[in-house]
């Protein structure tokens, strides 16, 4: 286990050096090449190559090879206030834009339904879009409505992607919380492909329901995010437990 952990560490190391000595834009040698010249397999340095790319180090263009990027600015936030990603990004500096946005009627699916409380088969209204950071895709989100709550004339003019901001403008909504479910998980074909990288790369992934004051949830969302681009924290009071006087 110890060797192999080394092994890989090594391998790690070597290509971070390769890389580093690149310059923004440049193109690495071929991953055959690379892969000679590293001494192993090119299905192992494909795994390690991932983890650059999901680091926003590098990126793999199909037919073209593997370039190195710029550095980006990473959007670092705690999760105790929900926000949305365009107000991170603004306090942090960074400019994010919308890819295009898909709008799709559809009944809704049992998990769907009971996340949202309406009678399975219910038509829901899904916003799916994809947000650019520095021109380079960062985050794929998802977020799935019932019927009525937006309207096509709130997402007319100054609308920037964030479904969460316009339900805030509404006002009449008495939003109070947010309940978050985060975990990792493997890119399918298509998120992969809206995100330029390869099927199977580790993406950080929210699940969302959103609560009035009423305990209704009006959105049901899915979240996901390269890794490189977001560093996510939680601050946490540290607990205070009674102690038992009993001895026993």
């Amino acid at each position: 286990m110890s060797e192999g952990y080394s092994i890989s560490q090594r391998l790690h190391e070597a290509l971070a050096e390769i890389i580093s000595e690149k310059k923004p834009g440049e193109k690495l040698i071929s991953e055959p090449q690379l892969a000679r010249q590293l001494g192993v397999s090119r299905a192992t340095l494909r795994e390690a190559m991932r983890t650059f790319e999901t680091q926003g180090i590098i990126h793999r263009r199909q037919g073209s090879g593997t370039f190195v990027l710029p550095a980006s600015c990473v959007i670092e936030t705690g999760l105790e206030v929900l926000e949305s990603i365009e107000t991170m990004a603004k306090r942090c500096g960074l400019q994010v834009t919308m890819g295009k946005l898909k709008i799709d009627y559809r009944p809704c699916s049992q998990e769907e339904a009971a996340a949202l409380n309406i009678p399975p088969g219910e038509v829901v209204v899904q916003y799916s879009r994809l947000m650019l950071a520095e021109g380079r895709p960062v985050a794929y989100l998802i977020d799935i409505l019932p019927e009525g709550i937006i309207y096509p004339q709130d997402l007319e003019n100054s609308f920037t992607g964030s479904i969460l901001d316009i339900l805030l403008k509404k006002g009449s909504l008495s939003l109070v919380s947010s309940r978050c479910e985060i975990n990792a998980v493997t890119a399918s074909v298509e998120i992969a492909k809206s995100f330029g990288i390869q099927r199977g790369d580790v993406l950080l992934r929210f699940i969302a329901s959103l609560y009035t004051t009423l305990g209704q949830v009006i959105d049901y969302s899915y979240s996901y995010f390269l890794p490189g681009y977001f560093r996510f924290h939680v601050v946490r009071r540290v607990g205070n437990p009674k102690i038992s006087n009993n001895i026993t």
